[in-house]
């Protein structure tokens, strides 16, 4: 998979479309990985290789080569192989239509006709007569993406069209998320018209952000884009402190409408915080920045052994003391034990005994996709599992 990224990312689009100013204030900010995201990066490898597998491009010893660097869970196995086959349902759906239909996995994709110097990787791009098909494997369990209106398939859709549309007949695009984690599979349908047409819209944005002269303009973009600069961003700050409007009143002096914007805030607001502070901690170790009212100092500690586990024990045993005495037996929980037998094998031998007791009513917003909480629905549970 391609290392390099561009300065105008369609996996970014959303966030420069909406702040052209991120773009150069990210800048500034060093590039940063976590263990999810080389989770997600070993899910796409794992996942292009079942495909080249299955397309005949490689052999299974090519296969096993590859896969046995890669650090694979069984959870992982199970997702990549749903995702492969919803790729080769699509291909074959579109070469029952087009005998002589094309299939690109992990294809680099230049879209810098409409993005100044904009290129992506295509997870799987399919062309046939009528369409182009683009689907996109998202391993992240957090939040669902959507695939209407998703700017990022659709730079990628413009890319797949500049270089093969010339070949075959296109009149629709369809782009896909696939994320299996979370039993999403999203779809989208837009004519070429409309494309196109988007496409133009999109092409005065990504001039303004490239040539860094775009304002910044805060949103939920910020978040979901996990923008570098939100820390140090005044039009972040500005939009997170509307919270500070209400003074601390009591809640039975808010209105329902400020009661709810302040629950929408809340949570944004205790993650910002938390963001500046980090920010601000890593800035005072790495560049001595002082920051008026505060130091750092030496965080609590507890307790630890400073020898292993057996060597704890033996000292202890020599002294006369028992097993039953220093160690404690429990029953592992059920991720744990779910890990140890296998999925097949929890269900069979446990899955008489799993409950999953009612959770406690919470507040959230309305375009979650849980049924709201029917207190008279609730109630009648309780009566059912009293008889």
């Amino acid at each position: 998979m391609p290392g390099e990224h561009a300065k105008l990312s369609a996996s970014g689009a959303k966030k420069w479309l909406n702040c052209p100013a991120s773009v150069t204030m990210e800048a500034d900010f060093p590039d940063t990985s976590s263990a999810y995201a080389a989770e997600g990066t070993t899910a796409h490898a794992l996942a292009e290789i079942k495909l080249l597998l299955a397309l005949n491009r490689i052999s299974r010893v090519q296969y096993h080569k590859i896969a046995r660097d890669l650090e694979i869970t069984e959870d992982m196995e199970e997702y990549t192989d749903a995702y492969r086959d919803f790729v080769i349902e699509e291909y074959n759906r579109v070469r029952a239509n087009t005998p002589g239909a094309q299939i690109y996995i992990e294809r680099r994709l230049d879209f810098s006709s409409w993005v100044p110097g904009g290129f992506g990787t295509g997870d799987a791009v399919i062309i046939g007569d009528d369409e182009i098909v683009v689907v996109d494997l998202k391993y992240g369990q957090g939040v669902k993406v959507d695939a209407s209106n998703n700017p990022q398939l659709r730079l990628y859709a413009l890319g797949a069209l500049a270089e093969f549309g010339y070949l075959f007949r296109v009149k629709d695009v369809k782009t896909v998320i696939f994320q299996p984690r979370v039993s999403n599979i999203s779809e989208e349908i837009i004519c070429l018209e409309a494309l196109i047409k988007w496409g133009l819209t999109v092409k005065e944005k990504a001039a303004l952000a490239d040539s860094g002269t775009g304002e910044c303009a805060a949103g939920e973009w910020c978040d979901s884009g996990f923008c570098k600069a939100r820390a140090i961003c005044r039009a972040y700050a500005e939009e997170k402190s509307r919270a500070a409007a209400y003074e601390f009143r009591p809640p039975a002096e808010l209105t329902p409408d400020e009661i709810a914007e302040i629950i929408d805030l809340s949570e944004r607001l205790a993650s910002w915080s938390k963001l500046v502070k980090d920010y601000a901690l890593d800035t005072a170790l790495r560049d001595g920045v002082k920051y008026p009212g505060f130091k750092v100092v030496e965080g609590r500690s507890n307790r630890a052994y400073g020898a292993s586990e057996a060597d704890i024990a033996a000292v202890l045993t020599d002294a006369g003391f028992s097993e039953d005495d220093i160690y404690t037996k429990e029953l592992l929980g059920i991720s744990k034990m779910e890990k140890l037998l296998s999925k097949k094998r929890f269900n069979e031998l446990l899955g008489p005994y799993i409950v999953k007791p009612p959770g406690k009513p919470t507040l959230v917003p309305t375009e979650d996709k849980r049924p709201e909480w029917d207190s008279a629905v609730q109630d009648f549970k309780k009566f059912i599992e009293k008889e």
